[in-house]
């Protein structure tokens, strides 16, 4: 199979590719059309945008399963928000499927230069400075007025916190050794501990379910609340420089973690089925039994 593979780069066969998409398009516009879709015909750019995201996240679901079909699947489902939006602007009279086309291929052409014009970048990291050089010309014909401006504030916060340090990064404004951020965390704990605890210092109680259960105490200050909020923020801001200076997405992080706890939580609800119970039968240290358990079973 290997070997019927066309070469790297290779363009699909126009006919084929012009063909399949032009009937694809048709098929959106006619849910479109006052013959289409109820459904389809209310939708606005505004009303679409949960939509585009849920499938955005399907699709990187699917990725994470290596399953093709799947992958082909919800890649399908993200072209179709692509060209919903675009039939929705141009029956809006805002702009046309052509001009989206058009737009990223020539965003594509400026910003490798070294592969479309006389630029060199024999490093990632030289594709990277002339991809910002061109960007940077685009933002001032923008009149951006700062280097974080173009970031969309619709990003999950932990993915944007990692953006806007790697902007400010770019021109210096960094931690010299990544190491540091350490020492950092650890002067954002210690003021979130400040607030948190009355003596500033976190109280070294083990990590232990066959404790007494102490019922969590609301906070009624609101001034309390706001600045322990800004501080665990703090925290998490650091946290997620961490993860861009070691190369790592702090939002796939997380997203893993939520996945593998998800599934070992799960694991905990089968094993209490199996043994007739609800999960308000057992304990926390019976739990936290069938948890470990799960977990040892995943290595």
């Amino acid at each position: 199979m290997t070997d019927s593979l066309p070469a790297p780069g290779t363009p699909p066969v126009s006919e084929i590719n012009q063909a399949a998409f032009q009937n694809f398009c048709e098929v959106v516009a006619k849910l479109r059309s006052p013959e289409g879709c109820p459904w389809d015909r209310k939708q606005t750019l505004e009303t679409i945008k949960p939509h585009t995201l849920e499938e955005t996240y399907e699709l990187l679901e699917a990725i994470d399963s290596g399953n093709d079909a799947h992958i082909v699947e919800e890649l399908g489902d993200v072209l179709l928000q692509v060209v919903l939006d675009a039939q929705i602007g141009a029956d809006e009279g805002r702009f046309e499927i052509v001009e989206v086309i058009e737009g990223i291929t020539s965003k594509m052409i400026r910003r490798h230069p070294h592969v479309f014009g006389d630029a060199i970048a024999k490093t990632t990291d030289d594709v990277r400075r002339n991809w910002d050089a061109a960007k940077n010309a685009e933002a001032e014909k923008k009149d951006r007025q700062s280097l974080l401006d173009g970031l969309p504030s619709a990003l999950p916060q932990l993915a944007r916190a990692a953006r806007l340090t790697s902007k400010a990064a770019r021109v210096g404004y960094d931690f010299p050794q990544r190491e540091m951020l350490f020492a950092k965390l650890q002067e954002e704990l210690s003021e979130l501990a400040e607030e948190l605890f009355p003596n500033g210092e976190i109280p070294n109680v083990p990590a232990d379910v066959d404790a007494e259960i102490v019922p969590d105490e609301p906070i009624d200050d609101a001034a309390l609340k706001s600045r322990i909020e800004s501080e665990l923020g703090d925290v998490l801001l650091v946290v997620a420089n961490i993860a861009r200076r070691w190369g790592i997405n702090p939002e796939e992080a997380l997203r893993q973690s939520n996945e593998k706890f998800e599934r070992r939580f799960r694991y905990i609800e089968e094993r209490v089925r199996e043994q007739g119970q609800t999960m308000t039968d057992v304990s926390l240290v019976e739990m936290e039994t069938h948890y470990q358990e799960g977990k040892s079973r995943e290595d």
